[in-house]
């Protein structure tokens, strides 16, 4: 017997499902599913766009990440996964990226066979003038204390990110979990949806170079006095700061009240 499922797991569905034109085409835009029917295409959904199967997880949060840099899907097992995600997403240097790109196998000393899969590949931009990597990401205290573990696993990682060219790097919550990575969550639904109106980002780069430096709120006064015009022109203004056409300091939390610059 299939159970019924709640309204807030329906809510999450729902959301898995709009974030991604796969799921949301394979599924005919039907939303009347069982959480069981849901979960179990889901995972198949996983094992095709991945090296790795993403298994359930009840001490961390997986799931599927909307990102416009994803090659296939970009499932992640933990919430510091999904951040470093966000953080790819955002950056201008990164052209494309893959999750759970590639199973290594190797036979360790006493013959048996291990494998190992990375967490995400990422490749820049030409411009930016670095090679792909190959990334795992931990949290800083799981690495010391699985360390004996671990080893052997980045040692076949970084022997294969070697052999194609690559670089293979661990990145840890020291340097995910930082200010810049609450700023980037918040800008990149802004992106996201985006570009807003030419005539919006036209007018407000334009009062931009003319000020030259300003806050949110002083542009936007700058702009126009109506409390509903300020309000529709501040979403074009945060795509302006998201897509870097606006200076922005993101190592400080963003405010109304932020130092923003003209790039021109």
């Amino acid at each position: 017997m299939v159970k019924k499922i709640g309204l807030a797991a329906s809510r999450t569905i729902k959301v898995i499902i709009y974030s991604s034109p796969f799921l949301r085409n394979s599924l005919h835009g039907s939303l009347h599913c069982s959480g069981d029917v849901v979960t179990t295409f889901i995972s198949r959904y996983y094992c095709f766009m991945s090296a790795r199967k993403i298994p359930k997880n009840y001490r961390n949060v997986t799931g599927i990440a909307a990102n416009i840099k994803s090659e296939g899907g970009a499932p992640f097992e933990s919430t510091l996964e999904r951040d470093f995600l966000y953080l790819l997403e955002f950056s201008p240097e990164v052209e494309r990226i893959k999750v759970q790109p590639v199973k290594i196998e190797w036979e360790d000393e006493k013959g048996r066979n291990r494998s190992y899969v990375p967490d995400v590949f990422v490749q820049y931009v030409e411009a930016a003038g670095l090679k792909p990597v190959l990334f795992e990401v931990k949290y800083r205290s799981d690495i010391a204390k699985n360390w004996d573990k671990l080893k052997p696993k980045f040692k076949q990682g970084i022997a294969h990110a070697k052999k194609h060219g690559w670089r293979f790097k661990i990145i840890s919550d020291v340097e995910i979990r930082t200010q810049e990575l609450e700023n980037v969550r918040f800008l990149v639904p802004f992106l996201r949806r985006g570009c807003p109106s030419q005539s919006d980002t036209a007018l407000i780069l334009s009062k931009a170079q003319k000020m030259q430096t300003f806050t949110p709120r002083v542009l936007l006064n700058a702009l126009s006095e109506d409390e509903l015009e300020q309000a529709r022109l501040l979403s074009t203004l945060w795509f302006l700061v998201g897509s870097l056409q606006i200076g922005c300091d993101l190592a400080k939390k963003i405010s109304m009240v932020s130092k923003l610059w003209s790039l021109t």
